[in-house]
């Protein structure tokens, strides 16, 4: 009996495990597809980026997804504004944000930003893309290194590759969307944001970025090969700042920072070169020498450009040295804009005219103070050696006959008059010397005060 008793209270209890572990099941595969069909959880992530493509970015965009991911955001959104960049590292960026596990919303803000040359990609890859009014996107041709045109056989090669790689990551955005993103590589071609959302290159154009979520609300993206309707409008926005680091690093790529890095960097090593021991300034001159190329590299910079900088440098210099008079510091200054105009001449910077005109001036007027006062120095009187003797008035201590002693400036030194003898206690003039002995000539004990010393023969009667 007792057995037949536990068989039927087992009966229950197997019914109540079953019907628990359905339970469970269902919440997960309920939560499964809740998740596939729509974000519910989590806050919008907003990631901000102005400046070049560089090494900063890509790592940025990386972290911001990742973090994203994790946190199982509703969207990403990435807030850009950049002139281009490096076509390695844009690779890098839209192949990490195609293969995304949320939403990554690309929005070129704010008004007045350019999606441009590598940009556009970026842009491009975004699940969803957006612009601010007024702002801008495309011109995506490839230029080499120091933004001149490639080889014929290069140009066209490497186009052609670019092409198939834009039009790929437009072509979900419909036929006008993807013929356009083709003209952008091989032509050149601009769009504003008006003309971009009517070519279906992007999706919205929006004031803000609230005002870009409620415009994208409840929008379907293909993400990860899922269907995800967006839910974003109730959703907090959360900020994905740079690191300390990164921001410095991305503060220092501006071209105007750059310029003024460089000009310090090659001032203080020419002050640590003509006053070694000082130190502090070489050890300024080194780190902001190496921040500046740091940020000429990223910006791609043309490198012929810093040769003339270079050489402006070292006419500054030789001005100093050589009496040209301020000849070579005018020169200098030509070179200085010069290499400078060609360091940030390429696509996509702007060329920092302002920062350029002002420290060439305030360059050369240094190295021109500093040459004013090699002027002067090389025709100040000398007051040390025996060059400093020449024009003072010596007291005669052995009579000069025409050879003896005199006293100039507490010392004797032996002397020979150039015009006859002079007694003991007379007074003479220092004209010059030979060797360590001094020629001097006789002048009147009493002179008036403040009365250049002159020889006797010279003197009134």
């Amino acid at each position: 009996m007792k057995r037949a008793a536990m068989k039927q209270q087992r009966g229950p209890q197997c019914f109540n495990l079953c019907l628990l572990a359905l339970i469970v099941t269902g919440l997960f595969f309920a939560q499964v597809w809740a998740h596939a069909g729509a974000q519910s959880i989590g806050a919008v992530k907003l990631a901000e980026f102005r400046g070049p493509v560089t090494a900063i970015l890509a790592r940025y965009i990386d972290n911001a997804i990742s973090g994203a991911e994790a946190s199982q955001a509703a969207a990403l959104v990435i807030e850009l504004d950049t002139p281009g960049g490096d076509l390695n590292l844009t690779k890098n960026i839209t192949q990490r944000m195609t293969s995304a596990t949320i939403p990554v919303i690309v929005y070129v803000a704010p008004r007045g930003a350019h999606a441009g040359s590598a940009g556009t990609f970026i842009t491009l890859a975004g699940h969803v893309a957006a612009m601010a009014p007024g702002s801008s996107i495309g011109a995506a041709s490839p230029v080499d290194s120091s933004g001149g045109d490639l080889p014929a056989t290069e140009k066209a090669k490497l186009t052609n590759v670019l092409v198939a790689d834009i039009t790929n990551l437009a072509a979900r955005r419909g036929p006008k969307a993807a013929d356009w993103a083709a003209k952008a590589v091989s032509q050149a071609a601009a769009a504003t944001a008006d003309e971009a959302l009517q070519l279906g290159v992007i999706d919205a154009v929006a004031n803000d970025v609230p005002d870009l979520l409620r415009q994208l609300d409840g929008r379907t993206v293909t993400v990860a090969g899922q269907p995800v309707k967006l839910q974003l409008s109730d959703r907090p926005v959360e900020q994905v700042p740079l690191s300390p680091l990164e921001d410095f690093l991305n503060a220092i790529t501006n071209p105007a920072i750059a310029t003024i890095l460089l000009t310090i960097g090659l001032n203080a090593l020419l002050f640590e070169i003509s006053s070694p021991g000082a130190t502090l300034p070489g050890i300024i001159g080194v780190t902001c020498l190496l921040l500046a190329l740091y940020a000429l590299g990223s910006l791609n910079a043309n490198w012929v450009g810093l040769g003339f900088v270079a050489l402006a440098f070292v006419l500054f210099v030789l001005d100093i040295k050589a009496p040209t008079h301020g000849v070579l510091t005018v020169g200098g200054v030509g070179s200085f804009i010069l290499g400078a105009f060609l360091l940030f001449n390429v696509p996509g910077l702007v060329v920092p005219w302002a920062t350029i005109i002002v420290v060439a001036l305030l360059t050369a007027g240094f190295f021109a103070f500093a040459i004013g006062k090699a002027i002067a120095i090389q025709r100040r009187k000398p007051v040390t050696g025996m060059e400093g003797l020449l024009g003072q008035i010596g007291q005669v201590r052995q009579p000069l006959e025409p050879a003896g002693l005199v006293l100039v400036e507490g010392e004797l030194w032996r002397a020979e008059s150039e015009a006859g003898p002079v007694p003991a206690g007379g007074q003479v003039l220092i004209t010059g010397y030979e060797g360590f002995k001094l020629r001097v000539r006789p002048v009147k004990p009493e002179l008036p005060a403040g009365r250049p010393a002159v020889p006797i023969e010279q003197q009134p009667a």
